[in-house]
C-alpha cells in the first residue's frame, strides 16, 4: 500500500492500514517494515474499567478536550467480538461521532478471544496511528477480565472508570484494577451514591505505590472533563521520562510474543506431518505409555 497517505493521516488510509494489521500477517509485516522507525512516540493512555461505567462517553468528551489542550488524539476501542460476523462490535462507536466530527481518528478492534491477538493486532494499530500522526493514543478496554492488565502492560498512562449504577462497586474495584491505574475516575457523578464511592475507592486504594489520582466526572452535567483531560496531559509529560525504560522492556516481551507465536506455528505443521508424533501418539492412547513420557520423546525428535 502506498504509505505517503498513511503519513498524512488520510482516514481512508488509516482504515485500510489497520484492517491490513487486523488480517493480513504478510501484508502487515511488510507495511510494518517500511514504517517502524518513526514509531514509538506517541504517549498511550489505556482507559478501562466495568462495562456500563459510560467510558464512550466519556472519552468522546474528554478527546474534545485534549484537541483543545493542542493533542492529536485518536481512539482504538477494543470490543468483545460479534460472534455473529467475527467483527468488532461497533454499538458504542455511535455514540462518539462528536469526537469524530472533531478530528479525532476513532477504530474499533475486535478482541477474537484470545489475549495475545490483542497484543499484537493493537500494538501494530497504534504504530499506524504514531505513524499517521496521532498523540495522544486512547485504548478503550471494554472491559472483560484479562484485557485491562494487558491494556496496563501497553499503556503509558492507565485509567479505570466506575460508575455508581456498577451496584457491586466495591467488589469490582477489588478484581484486580487496584493495582493499575494512574488515574481512578468516578463517573456520572451526577447520579446517587457518588460521594460514597468517589471516598470508598479512594479509601480502598489509598496511597498503592502508584500514588494514584482520584477524579470525579459527569458528561451529563460536562463537569470534570477538563480537569481530567489536564490530569491526562500533566502525565503524560511526567511519564514521557520514563517512557524509554518501559518500552525497552516492552520491546523485549512483544520480540519473545512474536518468537513464541513463530515456533508455535511451525510445530503445529511439524507435528501435523510428522511420523514420531502420530507413533507416540497411537502408544499414548493405546496406553503402552503416558502422555508425558510420549511428549518427551517428540520434543527430543524435534528439537535436534
Amino acid at each position: 500500500m502506498d504509505i505517503s497517505d498513511l503519513k498524512k493521516g488520510k482516514r481512508g488510509a488509516i482504515a485500510k492500514a489497520i484492517s491490513i494489521v487486523e488480517n493480513n500477517p504478510s501484508e502487515a509485516k511488510k507495511l510494518l517494515k517500511k514504517i517502524y522507525k518513526e514509531t514509538g512516540n506517541a504517549s498511550i493512555i489505556g482507559i478501562t474499567g466495568p462495562a456500563g461505567a459510560g467510558k464512550s462517553s466519556l472519552i468522546n468528551k474528554t478527546s474534545i478536550a485534549l484537541k483543545k489542550l493542542h493533542t492529536k488524539p485518536a481512539i482504538l476501542a477494543i470490543d468483545p467480538t460479534s460472534h455473529v460476523t467475527g467483527g468488532a462490535i461497533l454499538g458504542d462507536r455511535v455514540r462518539m461521532t462528536e469526537s469524530t466530527d472533531s478530528g479525532t481518528y476513532i477504530r474499533s478492534i475486535a478482541s477474537r478471544g484470545a489475549t495475545g491477538a490483542v497484543s499484537r493486532s493493537l500494538r501494530n494499530s497504534i504504530r499506524i496511528l504514531e505513524y499517521a500522526g496521532f498523540n495522544p493514543i486512547i485504548i478503550e478496554s471494554v472491559g472483560a477480565g484479562q484485557t485491562e492488565v494487558e491494556i496496563s502492560n501497553i499503556a503509558d498512562v492507565t485509567v479505570v472508570v466506575f460508575n455508581p449504577n456498577t451496584g457491586d462497586s466495591i467488589q469490582t474495584i477489588k478484581a484486580g484494577l487496584t493495582e493499575i491505574g494512574d488515574i481512578y475516575i468516578v463517573n456520572k457523578s451526577d447520579l446517587d451514591g457518588a460521594n460514597q464511592l468517589f471516598d470508598a475507592i479512594r479509601e480502598y486504594i489509598g496511597s498503592t505505590n502508584l500514588n494514584p489520582v482520584f477524579l470525579k466526572t459527569s458528561v451529563k452535567k460536562n463537569s470534570g472533563i477538563s480537569e481530567f483531560a489536564k490530569t491526562l496531559k500533566e502525565m503524560m509529560t511526567t511519564k514521557n521520562k520514563h517512557k524509554h525504560d518501559k518500552d525497552m522492556v516492552r520491546l523485549e516481551t512483544e520480540l519473545k510474543d512474536i518468537i513464541l507465536n513463530n515456533m508455535s506455528e511451525k510445530i503445529e505443521v511439524m507435528l501435523s506431518s510428522d511420523k514420531t508424533f502420530s507413533k507416540y501418539l497411537k502408544k499414548i492412547q493405546s496406553k503402552q505409555m503416558d502422555p508425558f513420557e510420549a511428549a518427551d520423546k517428540i520434543t527430543k525428535s524435534l528439537v535436534k
